[in-house]
């Protein structure tokens, strides 16, 4: 059983255990929606180990159709996080991140300077890595001095294909009088952020994300149309995943 003033309330009850074959669960929520759900663990031995596939099934109130598709992306990105959490813990005895909501507080203002691209959320590593290394490239070539800190602007998310639109630089308090050739400028006014500090590997950044969106929604609070941004407080080239800090913020109305 839970009940919490961001998680809501509901029960799991395990039906059936069938050790190394399946689990089958039955779900309820009592709030913020009520509903009902099966929920399924099944396991497949393969060469090198084991396949766990996890899954629900239930229904929606008629007039409640159109909600369908944004339930099954939500759900199947939980699952896809879930899932990655229980093979490192199942491999290595623990999970390298955690989730530290820190809540409201002053941003700003300042600048980015950085190159804009779009990805898929499987590709999110490598397609910023690259950006990064592109506007540092370009600042430098410009002879431009880099104090700010790493970042990343989501101007826009297509949850349903699961891509990104974003820009990944530098940040500076005062924008150059000119702006390199290939790069985009972003700016974030005063303002109120919600904050939620995601410790350790960044394969497990949609968690924080996730805990970000879901205090933001179930505590009434209202976003901005202000983008939302992550600040690195670390360099993963010479800092361990386990003591990466990324900082991720949600501007408030």
């Amino acid at each position: 059983d839970w009940d919490g003033e961001v998680v809501g309330a509901g029960q799991l009850e395990h039906l059936e255990l069938n050790p190394g074959k399946s689990i089958r669960d039955e779900i309820r929520f009592f709030h913020p929606m009520k509903s009902i759900s099966k929920v399924g663990f099944d396991f497949k031995p393969t060469g090198d180990g084991t396949e766990v596939t996890w899954s629900m099934s239930g229904s929606l109130p008629f007039f409640l159709f159109w909600m369908t598709g944004q339930i099954e992306t939500f759900v199947g990105l939980d699952y896809e996080r879930g899932l990655s959490m229980l093979k490192e813990w199942i491999e290595t005895g623990k999970v390298s991140a955690r989730t530290e909501v820190i809540g409201p507080q002053a941003m700003g203002p300042f600048h980015v300077l950085g190159v804009r691209d779009s990805c898929t959320m499987k590709d999110t590593g490598a397609s910023m890595e690259k950006a990064i290394t592109k506007a540092r490239s370009l600042l430098e070539s410009a002879g431009l001095e880099i104090c700010g800190e790493i970042l990343t602007v989501y101007h826009r998310l297509d949850m349903k294909k699961q891509v990104f639109d974003y820009t990944s630089g530098f940040m500076f308090d005062k924008l150059p009088s000119t702006i390199p050739e290939g790069m985009s400028q972003w700016s974030l006014p005063n303002c109120t952020a919600f904050r939620v500090d995601h410790h350790g590997s960044y394969h497990h950044l949609g968690n924080s994300w996730s805990a970000a969106n879901q205090h933001v929604r179930n505590k009434k609070m209202k976003p901005s149309k202000i983008a939302a941004f992550e600040l690195y407080k670390n360099d993963p080239g010479d800092t361990p995943p386990e003591e990466l800090l990324t900082e991720i913020y949600l501007p408030l109305k």
